[in-house]
C-alpha cells in the first residue's frame, strides 16, 4: 500500500487514469451520487464536490462511528464515498454562490446531481440553462423513484427502495423474514449505473460534440439487477420469495453446516456434481439427485445428505478437500478478515491515504485495474487523496477559475 499526502492536485499536471483531464462537478449528497463521483475520481477525473456551507454533505453527520479528536470528529460513512475529491462550499440560494457554480459548470465535463426533481430548475439551472452555459456538459441526474410517473415526487432512501423494488422479498431466511442487504445496495447500484451512463454520454459526445442528460434512479437500479429472479416472474409467472442461503435454481449451491462451522459450495454443472458426489461418497445414481432439476425439487433431502457427509470435517479440512476435488467453495469472512487477507491487498483493494485530521488511514480501494495492451504495464490510478474536509479546496478552486478567466 502506498501512502499519499492529501493536497489539492495541480490541475495543469496530468493525473493517472483513463479520465485524466476530465472535470466532474459533484452536486450530490448522501451516497448514490457521491459513489458515482468517487468512481469517476478513481478513474482519474478531477472531482469538485459542492457542499452546503457550515454542514456539508449529510453523511458528514451520519454516525457513529466517528473518529478523530473530540473537537473535529469525522464520520466513517463520509470517508467511504468521497476519496479523490475536492470540496467547495457554496450557498446556491445566494447570487455569489450561483455565479461561482455557473463558472464551474462552464468548465466541467460532467455535472452530477441527486436533488428532488425540479430543485435545480428552481435554483436557475434547468437543463436548457446548463447547456447554454456549456453545450458539451453531460448531466447525470439520480432520483429515488424516477424523474416522471405517478410517484416521481417521493423521496428515495435505500432501505425504502430495497423494499419497494422487491429486493427484500428475495432476501432473508424465508418468505416471512424479509431482510435488507447489509450495505445500501440501491444507492451503490444507482451510483454505479449513473457513472456508467455518464461515461457512455462522454463517449457519445465525441461523435456529436454535445452533452446530454443521463437519468437513473434507485428504483431502476434494483430492478436492473433482478436478473433471473425477474424473468422467473415476467416469463414463468412465478413470484420468487426469500429462501435463505441456497440458490432457487441450482443445487447444491449455498451455505452448508459442517463440524464447528459452515462452508459455501457452488456446484453449477453436472460435471461438478459428479466430482462432488464422488469425493464425498454420495450416490450419483440416486434418481432424485440425478439432475440439477431433480436436486432442486428435492432440496431439503439433498441438504441433509450433504451436511451428514460434511459433519466429519471442520471448515478448513472441508475447504481443502473441496479444492482438491475442483469444487468452487469458500468461507464466510468477517470484514476484519477480509481486509487482512493477502489476496485483497494484492488487488489494490486497500489503499492508504493521508487525512488532514486523522493522519494515515486505510480505505477500501478502487475495484478496477487498467493495463496498456502494448506494454502490459498497469495504468491504474495509484495516487489517491483522502476525502476532503468541508470547503478545504475553495481557495485553490477559485484561483483556478480566475486563472482560466472564463465568465459565463
Amino acid at each position: 500500500m502506498t501512502t499519499i499526502t492529501h493536497q489539492a492536485p495541480d490541475q495543469d499536471q496530468v493525473t493517472a487514469g483513463p479520465l485524466s483531464g476530465y472535470t466532474v462537478l459533484d452536486l450530490t449528497r448522501a451516497l448514490a451520487g457521491p459513489h458515482a463521483g468517487m468512481m469517476m475520481g478513481d478513474l482519474g477525473a478531477r472531482v469538485i464536490k459542492v457542499e452546503t456551507p457550515g454542514v456539508g454533505d449529510d453523511t458528514r453527520g451520519w454516525g457513529p462511528p466517528f473518529v478523530g479528536p473530540e473537537d473535529n470528529q469525522q464520520a466513517t460513512y463520509f470517508l467511504s464515498c468521497n476519496r479523490n475529491k475536492e470540496s467547495i462550499a457554496l450557498n446556491l440560494k445566494s447570487g455569489e454562490g450561483r455565479a461561482t457554480l455557473g463558472r464551474l459548470i462552464a468548465e466541467s465535463d460532467v455535472l452530477m446531481e441527486n436533488f428532488r426533481t425540479g430543485v435545480l430548475d428552481r435554483l436557475g439551472f434547468d437543463v436548457a440553462t446548463l447547456h447554454e452555459l456549456n453545450p458539451r456538459l453531460v448531466i447525470l441526474s439520480i432520483t429515488g423513484f424516477g424523474h416522471d410517473g405517478p410517484e416521481a415526487h417521493r423521496s428515495g432512501y435505500d432501505q425504502i427502495l430495497q423494499g419497494e423494488a422487491g429486493l427484500m422479498s428475495l432476501t432473508g431466511s424465508g418468505p416471512d423474514d424479509p431482510q435488507r442487504v447489509g450495505v445500501p445496495i440501491a444507492d451503490l447500484l444507482s451510483g454505479m449505473y449513473g457513472a456508467y451512463g455518464a461515461l457512455a454520454a462522454l463517449l457519445e459526445r465525441e461523435k456529436t460534440g454535445r452533452g446530454q442528460v443521463v437519468r437513473t434512479s434507485l428504483l431502476a437500479s434494483i430492478i436492473g439487477v433482478h436478473a433471473f429472479q425477474g424473468t422467473r416472474n415476467t416469463v414463468a409467472g412465478q413470484v420468487p420469495r426469500a429462501q435463505g442461503n441456497h440458490h432457487p435454481s441450482i443445487a447444491p449451491y449455498g451455505l452448508f453446516g459442517c463440524r464447528g462451522g459452515k462452508v459455501q459450495i457452488s456446484v453449477g454443472s453436472q460435471k461438478l456434481w459428479l466430482a462432488f458426489a464422488t469425493a464425498f461418497g454420495l450416490d450419483t445414481e440416486r434418481p432424485e439427485f440425478a439432475s440439477n432439476a431433480t436436486r432442486v425439487e428435492n432440496h431439503p433431502a439433498l441438504v441433509a445428505e450433504i451436511e451428514a457427509a460434511f459433519a466429519a470435517y471442520d471448515p478448513q479440512e472441508l475447504l481443502d478437500m473441496l479444492d482438491a476435488a475442483g469444487i468452487p467453495a469458500g468461507k464466510v469472512r468477517t470484514l476484519d478478515e477480509v481486509y487482512a487477507w493477502e489476496q485483497v491487498a494484492s488487488q489494490g483493494l486497500l489503499i492508504d491515504v493521508e487525512h488532514p485530521v486523522l493522519g494515515n488511514i486505510s480505505l477500501p480501494g478502487p475495484p478496477l485495474r487498467f493495463f496498456d495492451a502494448a506494454t502490459a504495464a498497469e495504468t491504474t490510478r495509484t495516487s489517491h487523496t483522502a476525502p476532503p474536509l468541508l470547503d478545504a479546496d475553495a481557495d485553490s478552486i477559485r484561483q483556478w477559475l480566475d486563472r482560466i478567466g472564463h465568465t459565463p
